[in-house]
């Protein structure tokens, strides 16, 4: 049987960098990280932000698919990406620096100058612009703007890019304060309130005006605001709950979990009983019974009265353990704060007494949640239930939206028979030339980073619908040896470091105590030393090679071969050359060294190894210039 080889070109160059290819704005996590292990928090701050404007808080609450995808998780656990963020964040982003956000704008244009020929800037999007606004390689707008319904994650980043590019920006937000769900949906005890307000300021001081307390369709017409502008973005994001379709849904104590979190941010918390059962396994529900727990907890400190057997929240999710959409760490510090887990249970019947509120549950045992093919088709056993009592059901099953202010056939929009607006998920645009989807509205619920992405997206396709220019990336790519490659001691040994935790009694005592304390700078440079640094590689000249093995002996992975080029099967086509070198020789004569790059861990034992020089280590860097184009 053969060996399946691929040989490597410039995507595969990139695709090695897996945690910069998994996240949506393509930040180049191991950028920062390494900059940080190396003792540069400024230049790690400046990588981070560079292609995200709400690097801050991503630092805190981002799903961190740039986690999920590190290849040091091969090994053992992946690298702390998101802690690490938040670390040259609390030292760098706005939310360290006093003002309204005109110093901070004023340190980014500093930088953006001071890193014109710094190649390890890769992908930094923010910088890269100011630049090419600088050089005039990117015409700003002039007279033209925008109008952005709703303030969320999405639509802050479409407003931050679109004010950069020279639109005139207003955001329309129903709330009486800005940044959507980031405030109204995220408790304090995870997101800061000072934090996203930081945020917030930086993307007002770049010029853009916002307008609270106002609902499109009640105090503005969707025709009205398409009046007053040249485009809208509507990113309003799915911010109402899901409603269970079952006896008793509609009893007095059943609330919308994503309404809870509302109520409890504007100061107006429903009145709860001691017994609240969450229904939902996702993050928000867990955000929903941990946000419980700590009301719970501040009431009965503030009646000195705590009933015994009373004061439990429990969480029922239709999914086992195993099978939770929450995040690990959402499930671990739940339990630690005393949230009832009950697993592969599904609602049957919300049960009330004589005056219609609430007194329990009735559960169903669940067998299985989806089908052979993924698909969402739980099964129960309705022989098998348990019923749980409870004072208050809030349901966290999942999130729908509000677009009750557009008419299809008035507005030139065609809707979705789920009620969302028709687009193209890319670019956002819509049916109408003038109208633009971006956020949770352009392709469903998905992580806050999808969310900035959309919201980017959006503001090019606008700067090309208005200008009849593009930007368009001007690709630079680099392969550079390293002479003094040197790795820290022992890092492939290191175990991830333990994000620092408020220990319980203290985050149930205070709602808004963060549970996250953070790394100090020893914790964050050992963890940042465990990165494998993916963006350097293992460089071999055929020429210089004597097929000596020394490689293959020396490497601690076991990831180098030598095999006969008979035995090698490509798995896509491969450069003429390659057939070439190969054409004059018998495959019984030929040999390759093969690498297998999952298991290289970039310690460069081959590279010191080689007697003749024929293995270098060199970093690849790949850059890209926005300029502007005619369509």
């Amino acid at each position: 049987m053969g060996v399946k080889v691929e040989v490597p070109d410039r995507q595969y160059w990139k695709e090695q960098i897996k945690c910069q290819a998994a996240c949506p704005v393509h930040t180049d996590a191991r950028g920062y990280v390494r900059a940080i292990a190396e003792g540069d928090d400024a230049l790690a701050y400046l990588i981070a932000r560079g292609p995200n404007p709400l690097a801050s808080v991503c630092g805190r609450v981002c799903g961190a698919p740039c986690e999920t995808a590190c290849r040091r998780g091969d090994v053992d656990k992946p690298i702390a990406i998101r802690a690490l963020k938040r670390f040259v964040c609390d030292r760098f982003g706005p939310e360290s620096r006093k003002g309204d956000g005109s110093a901070f704008i004023a340190f980014l244009k500093e930088a953006a100058l001071r890193a014109q020929s710094r190649a390890c800037l890769d992908r930094d999007e923010l910088l890269f612009l100011l630049q090419g606004l600088m050089r005039g390689d990117v015409t700003p707008v002039t007279d033209k703007s925008v109008g952005v319904i709703g303030s969320g994650p999405a639509g802050l980043a479409a407003a931050h890019d679109l004010a950069l590019l020279g639109f005139s920006v207003t955001i329309y937000e129903m709330e009486p304060v800005l940044a959507g769900m980031l405030t109204t949906g995220i408790p304090e005890y995870r997101l800061p309130r000072d934090l996203v307000r930081a945020e917030v300021d930086v993307i007002r001081a770049m010029g853009v005006k916002a307008v609270t307390n106002c609902r499109v369709g009640e105090d503005i017409s969707f025709p009205d605001l398409r009046a007053r502008h040249d485009a809208v973005v509507i990113a309003t994001g799915a911010k109402s709950s899901r409603k269970l379709n079952l006896p008793g849904a509609d009893a007095k104590g059943v609330y919308g979990g994503v309404e809870f979190l509302r109520d409890v941010f504007l100061g107006r918390p429903p009145a709860l009983g001691q017994r609240v059962v969450v229904i939902g396994g996702g993050n928000v529900a867990y955000d929903v019974g941990r946000t419980v727990l700590r009301q719970i907890s501040l009431d009965a400190a503030r009646t000195a009265v705590r009933r015994p057997g009373v004061g439990k929240v429990h969480l029922c999710s239709l999914e086992s353990l195993e099978e939770m959409p929450a995040d690990d760490i959402e499930i671990i510090e739940g339990d630690e704060e005393g949230i009832v887990r009950c697993n592969s249970v599904g609602p049957k019947a919300i049960l009330t007494d004589a005056q219609g509120a609430v007194r329990g549950v009735l559960f169903q045992k669940c067998l299985q949640v989806f089908d052979a093919d993924g698909r969402f088709k739980p099964i129960f056993d309705e022989n098998v239930t348990m019923e749980i009592p409870c004072d208050n059901v809030l349901l966290a099953i999942g999130q729908t939206y509000d677009l009750s202010f557009i008419d299809g056939e008035r507005d030139g929009l065609r809707l979705l028979p789920n009620g969302l607006i028709e687009c193209d998920q890319e670019t956002g645009r819509t049916s109408a030339p003038d109208v633009f989807v971006a956020g949770d509205l352009a392709y469903g619920t998905k992580l806050l980073i999808h969310a900035v992405a959309s919201g980017k997206a959006v503001a090019r396709t606008i700067y090309q619908s208005v200008t009849g220019r593009a930007l368009r990336a001007e690709s630079v790519e680099l392969h550079f040896p390293l002479a003094d490659y040197a790795r820290e001691p022992d890092y492939e040994k290191l175990k991830r470091v333990p994000l620092p935790t408020l220990p319980v009694e203290q985050r149930l005592a205070n709602p808004a105590a963060l549970v996250e304390e953070g790394y100090d700078e020893g914790a964050a440079r050992r963890e940042a030393s465990r990165c494998l640094n993916c963006g350097v590689n293992t460089i071999f000249d055929g020429e210089k090679c004597v097929l000596c093995g020394g490689c293959v002996e020396v490497c601690p992975e076991s990831c180098l071969d030598i095999v006969s080029a008979g035995e090698l099967q490509p798995v896509a086509p491969v450069p003429a050359l390659f057939d070439a070198l190969l054409e004059p020789m018998s495959p019984v004569q030929a040999s390759a060294i093969v690498k297998d790059e999952t298991r290289c861990i970039r310690c460069a034992l081959c590279a010191e190894r080689c007697p003749t020089g024929a293995i270098t280590m060199e970093a690849f860097h790949f850059k890209e210039n926005p300029l502007c184009q005619g369509v």
